[in-house]
């Protein structure tokens, strides 16, 4: 008995050892697909322990950030667990949601093809495990019944309403992957039966079956809403439907052709349209598709690690036996072991201790696991504490980085608000001179009462001598001279408090101009009726007559009272003689601020005036600088094997030409307005760069010239850089700044620009009112036999699929379809600039006729005659070529050669056509796309055929183990004797390839003397590209060297 315990510790202690075998095996750096058998054996181990706690145990110690491929098994092994392991996985796996998020996020930052698809894996499984454990109902395979989905979505509209938008979600990653895999697999042109293709595909199996049932939820979910909801609410949602449906059905439709999932897996098959969720009854059309795993076990190669890993039974029948068959033999061994059965009571009886003895044992190894399990969780809760710890740290400095940038908001807005006072005082000391205007005005209207004040006491003094004349009308006097102190004190008292509703309006004014002089006309009326009601004391002294004799008792009482307001009148004035003292300091306070704001802003006009005037000094000098280094090279002699085109250097000059007239143009406004030499500044920036280009191509084209011209060219250059240089100087002084004068460099670039144009090759001879309808029929040529080549492809692959199969019919169907990519991009390519041909022919015309033009421009024309000849025979050779190597008659090197060729080609079509473009053309844009489009096809076509005739080449074994010294030196030395003979063979071609070239370049219009030496025939002899960027800028009527293999030394194949 205890034997047999020990053999069941020693099982379990071999499962729990086979399990982290498997593990490991399975997650390893091989490009190779995990093996069925390990993730067997991982997913049993999650139930035999009703959880992933040791899958994760062993997972977190693997570097998974170290290599793409760990990663990408890791995620297809995580992927299984989930799927088909214990349903306590999710659990666990959910624990270590952030470690799985993290990793995406790095190798999502990593521009690498692996670490894309494992950014993706990533975001895959995160999203499988937020929607499962929000749907807990949802088992991770996705296989329910359509009664647990209708239980999960429920009844209300919004939760299926979400609920569907989060199936798409996950849809939507799941065929993210899958495209991206078979993207990958299309541009690496990777067969699906090497190891690393399987690698990449072996995940797929997963996603197709989660695809099938997350289709057929979209369906159900979908015809749910339509009939609760009204059809135009839900037509983004049948939109996004209809893009899910293509692009899985695409995914199903490519993954059913490869060879891969054939024997792995049935895809089943979509309908050839997306249901109708418009029309109710669609539903019962609609079949659930199902995904068949064909039951027999994949066929795995054994490796040498993998010897002792045989699958582990599910079952352990080695202990079951046929009771009827076996009991008499039991006996007999019985009794043979333990004897008669006297002893047999005595041998149980021992037998009962022993089994006493190892339950306790049992007890205390069950009590010590205990012990450590509850110490486990002890330390993995003060973890969780440590981690939440961490996370409320994390919380409490995003908080404290919210609240400072909050105080940063804070004082941006309080400068803000600064500026604004800032501003605000501006206008107030505006508003305070307008006021002190308007209480000018308000004191002389004071005056002008007081003055009226006046006349009213000496029309009351001359009352008070009528009066005392007679004494009869005393008293009519004293009451005249009481109403008239009455309407005085009245009047003073108005006057009084109309200056102080003046004062207290005058400071009201700042805040409101219009108030203000409403009220000032309100004074004004006050006044007026101060006239009328004196017009109207004038009038009733006539009335006061008959009452001289009240006037005469009371005469002495008011002679007092007159007095009184003769004294009360002094102060009144005195006080008015104080106000306007200070009104008077206020007044030449602000004077004295507005007179230093004034010598404020004179100082700040001169110091602008200096720091542009500074700015263009360095601005000059900088240019000097450019114009003497471009002036240096003329005598390097490194700058001696540079060459460029007369074409290239006329338009040198001419944009050399333009930039003068813009820096004469800023020059003038500069003198004009000193105060912005941002005009000046940019043109002559320009005019500098513009300038030593000229001066440079203009002496890499004299390196080609006849000695006359490069002679005369090099003076003309040098004289260019010295007038510059002048102009320059005289720029950068303020005495001769008025003087200063670019209309001598301009001759000299206009010679360099004549110089250029004598030195233009000359064209074709071609009847010129001929050109225009040559240039259509080539146009039209180019055009059809691009297409023929296209359909003589397609019968090429007919009958390829015909005559071969297999890995040759794989390699063979690579080739076609990249030649007709490349054909259907030069096609693009050739409607694109003919399109631009037309834009270039309407915009340049003017009133004359279209063969005019292409008369007038006829070396032009001739260069896209030849352009369009040589891509339409490019075309009708990479047909032919493709022809022969399908055939298995031909080379593959021709096929890259042709591609070669077109990609050429098509680089002199566009360059014809840019020479005449606006730059700033939407179709000369799309030309150059197309241009780029065409090498990138011309690039697949020399991929594809390198990877077939890999796969297609037998390389033999070198075996040199049953050679002695002397043969293996004699083989070596006959080695030797090929290896020289090849040698000379490709020094004979080359030259022979570039006698050919000169002969094509003398047919094409260009005089064999002005082509460089060497001619591509020995790169050490090969002329240095020019130092300025834009001066290798290609001919029109030049074809594009073609590209050559490096002169590398021969390999020793023999040590």
């Amino acid at each position: 008995m205890s034997k047999h315990i020990d053999t069941l510790l020693l099982k379990g202690k071999k499962g729990e050892d086979e399990k982290l075998s498997s593990i490991s095996k399975a997650i390893n750096s091989n490009e190779a697909p995990v093996k069925e058998k390990h993730a067997r054996r991982i997913i049993l181990g999650t139930y035999r322990e009703k959880g992933a706690f040791t899958f994760w145990s062993y997972a977190l110690g693997i570097p998974l950030s170290s290599n793409a491929i760990v990663s990408w098994k890791f995620c297809h092994v995580l992927h299984k667990v989930l799927r088909d392991g214990h349903h306590n996985s999710l659990q666990d796996c959910m624990r270590h949601h952030g470690n799985i998020v993290e990793m995406g996020q790095l190798w999502g930052n990593l521009h690498d093809r692996h670490g894309q698809l494992v950014a993706l894996y990533c975001k895959l499984l995160c999203t499988k495990m937020e929607f499962h454990m929000k749907h807990s109902e949802i088992r991770p395979n996705l296989e329910v019944t359509d009664e647990v989905l209708e239980r999960v979505a429920g009844t209300d509209v919004n939760n299926v309403f979400q609920l569907t938008v989060k199936v798409f979600d996950y849809l939507d990653a799941e065929l993210r992957l899958a495209e991206t895999v078979i993207r990958q697999l299309n541009t690496s042109i990777a067969i699906s039966t090497t190891t690393s293709g399987q690698c990449r595909l072996s995940p797929l199996i997963q996603v197709i079956q989660d695809c099938s049932h997350l289709y057929h939820f979209t369906v159900k979910l979908l015809f749910k809403l339509h009939a609760c909801l009204p059809a135009d609410t839900l037509q983004g949602h049948r939109d996004r439907f209809h893009d899910q449906f293509h692009s899985l059905k695409t995914f199903f439709n490519k993954a059913r052709d490869m060879q891969y999932f054939k024997r792995l897996i049935q895809i089943p098959k979509l309908p050839e349209s997306p249901p109708n969720f418009l029309h109710a009854a669609s539903l019962a059309k609609h079949a659930r598709p199902v995904v068949v795993i064909p039951s027999e076990d994949e066929p795995e190669q054994q490796e040498d690690d993998d010897d002792d890993d045989d699958p582990e039974p599910l079952i352990n029948v080695s202990d079951v036996t046929m009771p009827s068959m076996m009991v008499p033999q039991q006996f007999d061994r019985f009794d043979q072991t333990f004897g008669p059965s006297n002893d047999r009571d005595i041998q149980i009886e021992n037998l009962q201790q022993d089994l006493g003895k190892l339950r306790a044992d049992l007890e205390r190894v069950k009590g010590e696991a205990q012990r450590y399990i509850t110490q486990l969780k002890s330390q993995i809760n003060s973890l969780e504490t440590e981690l939440e710890e961490q996370r409320v740290q994390k919380q409490r400095a995003l908080v404290e980085n919210e609240q400072l940038r909050m105080e940063l908001e804070a004082t941006r807005r309080r400068n803000a608000e600064h500026e604004i006072v800032q501003a605000t005082f501006g206008e107030a000391e505006t508003r305070a001179q307008a006021t002190e205007q308007r209480y000018t005005k308000l004191k002389e209207k004071h005056t002008e009462l007081v003055s009226s004040h006046a006349e009213l006491l000496r029309k009351s003094a001359d009352t008070v001598k009528i009066l005392s004349a007679t004494h009869q009308t005393q008293e009519e006097v004293e009451r005249t001279k009481q109403q008239l102190a009455f309407e005085v004190d009245r009047i003073k008292l108005d006057a009084d408090m109309k200056l102080e509703e003046q004062k207290f309006e005058m400071k009201k004014l700042k805040r409101d101009f219009e108030e203000k002089r409403a009220e000032v006309e309100h004074v004004k009326g006050t006044l007026q009726r101060t006239e009328k009601v004196g017009e109207q004391l004038t009038s009733s002294m006539l009335a006061l007559q008959a009452e001289k004799e009240r006037l005469m008792r009371s005469a002495s009482e008011k002679e007092a009272e007159l007095s009184s307001l003769s004294q009360t009148a002094q102060l009144q004035q005195s006080s008015l003689q104080q106000e306007r003292d200070r009104s008077t300091r206020e007044l030449g306070e602000l004077q004295g601020k507005l007179q230093e704001k004034s010598r404020r802003e004179v100082q700040l006009q001169q110091k602008l005036l200096e720091e542009q005037f500074s700015l263009l000094q360095g601005t000059v000098s900088e240019a000097e600088y450019i114009i003497q280094d471009a002036v240096a090279k003329l005598d390097d002699p490194l700058h001696i094997r540079c060459t460029s085109s007369p074409d290239y250097l006329v338009s040198r000059a001419e944009a050399t030409l333009g930039s003068i007239d813009k820096v004469k143009k800023g020059h003038s406004d500069y003198l004009t307005n000193m105060g912005d030499a941002g005009g000046l500044l940019r043109a002559l920036t320009n005019f500098s760069h513009l300038a030593a280009d000229t001066i440079i191509n203009g002496s890499a084209t004299a390196h080609l010239a006849p000695t006359d011209h490069a002679d005369r060219l090099t003076e003309n250059c040098r004289g260019c850089a010295t007038q510059s240089l002048q102009f320059l100087k005289d720029l950068k002084s303020k005495t001769s700044l008025q003087r200063a004068d670019p209309a001598s460099i301009r001759i000299v670039v206009e010679n360099i620009m004549k110089l250029g144009e004598e030195l233009r090759p000359k064209g074709m001879d071609v009847r010129q009112d001929e050109l225009g309808d040559l240039v259509d029929k080539e146009m039209a040529a180019t055009s059809a036999a691009i297409e023929k080549a296209v359909s003589r492809i397609d019968e090429m692959m007919n009958q390829a699929r015909m005559d071969t199969s297999g890995v040759k019919l794989e390699v063979n169907e690579r080739i076609l379809y990249s030649c007709t990519d490349l054909m259907k991009a030069i096609h693009l390519l050739v409607l694109t600039s003919t399109d631009l041909q037309k834009e270039i022919v309407e915009g340049g015309r003017g009133a004359a006729t279209i063969k005019e033009f292409y008369a007038r421009n006829s070396r032009w024309t001739e260069g896209l005659i030849s352009a369009s000849k040589a891509v339409g025979w490019g075309a009708t050779q990479m047909v032919e070529s493709a022809d022969k190597v399908v055939l298995h008659t031909g080379k593959y090197e021709e096929l890259i050669v042709c591609s070669h060729e077109i990609a050429a080609s098509t680089a002199q079509l566009v360059a014809s056509s840019k020479v005449k473009a606006d730059r700033n053309s939407t179709k000369l844009t799309a030309l150059q796309q197309a241009s780029r489009h065409v090498n990138e096809m011309a690039a697949n076509v020399v991929a594809s055929t390198k990877t077939g005739q890999e796969h297609l080449e037998d390389k033999d074994t070198m075996d040199f183990s049953g050679m002695s010294l002397i043969k293996l030196k004699m083989e070596e030395m006959e080695s030797q004797v090929k290896v020289l003979e090849l040698e000379n063979q490709l020094g004979n071609e080359r030259l022979r390839l570039g006698e050919l070239r000169k002969k094509h370049y003398n047919i094409a219009g260009v005089p064999a003397a002005d082509l460089p030496e060497g001619n591509g025939l020995d790169p050490s002899l090969a002329p240095v590209a020019p130092s300025s960027p834009k001066s290798s800028k290609p001919s029109v009527m030049r074809k594009p060297d073609l590209a050559q293999k490096p002169n590398l030394p021969p390999k020793n194949m023999f040590r």
